[in-house]
């Protein structure tokens, strides 16, 4: 069997996002699309990762900065707040916000429930 490449199996939407916002938050300093691509787990061409750090730029995801010829790329949020905010928009499509909510709560993972409950609690 063929390693997989970009082409042979399709991400969940948003994990490519997630993989190169995570190559972000770990470094030290903003990154060129090449090392981006250096720290990624699964092989991608180059434009590949200049495209998604290019969309993510342009949803304020990143921060992009000129050196030269290329750009840097720096983080401007990170891998809890992009999922809460893909939540959020989930939930905002729904007509019926209580029967969405009570759906997701019932597909927890056990003990999810109570994690959720006890940051309710805290008057998150």
């Amino acid at each position: 069997m063929p390693p997989e490449d970009e082409t042979s199996a399709r991400r969940p939407a948003g994990a490519l996002e997630s993989e190169v916002l995570r190559a972000l938050v770990s470094a030290a300093s903003p990154l060129t699309p090449r090392d981006v691509l250096d720290r990624l787990p699964a092989p991608l061409s180059y434009s590949t990762v200049v495209t998604v750090l290019t969309r993510m730029h342009a949803k304020g995801m990143v921060a992009r900065y000129r050196e030269g010829r290329a750009f840097r790329y720096a983080p401007l949020t990170d891998e809890a707040s992009v999922a809460a905010e893909r939540m959020s928009a989930a939930l905002g499509t729904g007509t019926d916000r209580a029967t969405v909510l009570r759906r997701f709560v019932a597909g927890l993972k056990p003990g999810d429930e109570e994690l959720l409950r006890r940051l309710l609690g805290d008057d998150v």
